[in-house]
């Protein structure tokens, strides 16, 4: 039997995963999504074409690699079908290099709606939805009320949607003031049910079974980041789903003992999208200077990234909760525009100097310890090789895996897949 390679963020999201799983999509034989859904914004950047993907795996490019979008992940029909839209100029066998898990639940035009409503009926409380229906559709699945992949193939199918939409519609009445137009949601919904019913379907953890035992290599892709698991995040300003190594078992039916090498992914800074704490963040001219260099703003969402100095403390925590064997550093050439870089190595927490993520820093007052480190003030894009590299990039890179205490073997210089540098 074959490990589970996984791959996945170890911060609030956005730290380029789509990119590195294009990278070593050569060296395995299965990319598989196991949580989120279109709430995701991977983006692929190759042969001057830049690529956004927010259900599919990020391997689809690459042929003789098979993608599959597990159990553990939401879908929404009609995103899906314009990201498959997208993929027409590129002649991709779909049939072939795309299969679905039959376990993986849909999201519903209601449940978009109820998403709108409720985060609309919040006001200053909102927790930066999507608005995707990412939420409302994890709460039908764990309120056993969802509807999955599989359901779109038995003969009553029709009737399971109906009776899951009256239930929304009584809930959406208690919203005061809300209005939608159901009918005009229903059309296109349906239209990619059918595009859905014409690809592969599978038992997403017999046909992981069946292929470790092949000797398949398989790599298990996250979407979102460590700091927004549904337990381990900042909670409430999380996602629905285990962003974390765990959410892997349980979002493709594969056991514990499958995992193999986890692959954490962080940038060399910090970012982070609508709501929720942020230790880090700056809230000045060097925030904004990050901002600009850095183009962050959201893939999904198009809203501007919060920006900050990187977060040891919360970056250990996700390494820990992970059990991270290897580190990516994304976005060095960010940083190519300071003289000095800061690094926050502690918290102080009521007076209390802490190198952990204490519970709830919602409601604590959080005063980040910074160290400084010399910046390389140069432009990376150009090097291809890490031999090339400036020695104070060496120094970040050495700085870091000595307070982390995990390798750094890939640092990304540009968004291109040859921007990219192994280290070891």
């Amino acid at each position: 039997m074959t490990k589970v390679d996984v791959l996945l963020g170890l911060q609030w999201g956005d730290e380029g995963k789509g990119k590195i799983v294009d990278v070593l999509t050569p060296n395995y034989d299965i990319i598989a999504r196991f949580q989120g859904g279109p709430n995701a914004g991977h983006t692929l950047e190759f042969e001057g074409i830049k690529h956004v993907l927010h259900t599919i795996p990020s391997g689809i490019f690459r042929p003789g690699v098979l993608n599959l979008i597990g159990n553990g992940v939401v879908i929404d029909p009609v995103i899906f079908q314009k990201e498959l839209e997208k993929l027409a100029p590129f002649n991709i066998n779909l049939k072939e290099r795309l299969a679905l898990s039959k376990k993986a639940h849909l999201i519903l035009p209601t449940h978009r709606l109820l998403d709108a409503a409720s985060e609309h009926a919040k006001g200053h409380n909102k927790i930066g939805s999507t608005l995707k229906g990412i939420g409302p559709t994890y709460m039908d699945k764990t309120g056993r009320n969802g509807l999955r992949v599989g359901d779109i193939f038995l003969p009553n199918f029709k009737e399971k949607y109906n009776h899951l939409v009256e239930k929304h519609i009584g809930m959406l009445a208690h919203y005061e003031g809300f209005t939608y137009n159901l009918a005009e949601l229903e059309g296109p919904w349906f239209e990619g049910i059918e595009v859905l019913r014409n690809l592969t379907a599978v038992d997403s953890e017999q046909f992981m079974y069946e292929a470790q035992k092949a000797g398949k290599k398989v790599l298990a892709e996250g979407a979102q980041g460590t700091m927004l698991d549904i337990d381990f995040g900042t909670y409430p300003f999380v996602t629905s789903s285990n962003t974390v190594t765990a959410g892997t078992c349980t979002g493709l039916g594969i056991s514990p003992r499958s995992i193999g090498e986890v692959i954490g992914i962080f940038k060399a800074y910090c970012t982070r999208v609508g709501s929720g704490p942020f230790p880090t963040e700056l809230m000045n001219e060097v925030g904004q200077a990050i901002r600009k260099e850095g183009n962050e703003f959201g893939a999904t969402t198009g809203r501007e990234r919060r920006c900050g100095w990187i977060d040891l403390p919360a970056l250990k925590y996700a390494i820990m909760i992970n059990g991270v064997t290897e580190l990516s550093m994304m976005k060095a050439d960010v940083l190519s525009i300071f003289d000095e870089i800061k690094v926050c190595t502690h918290y102080i927490v009521d007076g209390e100097k802490m190198d952990y993520l204490p519970y709830d820093i919602n409601n604590l007052d959080v005063q980040p310890v910074y160290e400084s480190v010399p910046g390389w003030n140069c432009d990376l894009t150009g090097l291809s090789s890490w031999a090339e590299a400036p020695a104070e990039l060496k120094n970040y890179v050495s700085y870091l895996e000595e307070k982390l205490e995990t390798p750094i073997t890939v640092v990304s210089v540009g968004p291109d897949r040859v921007q990219t540098l192994q280290t070891k």
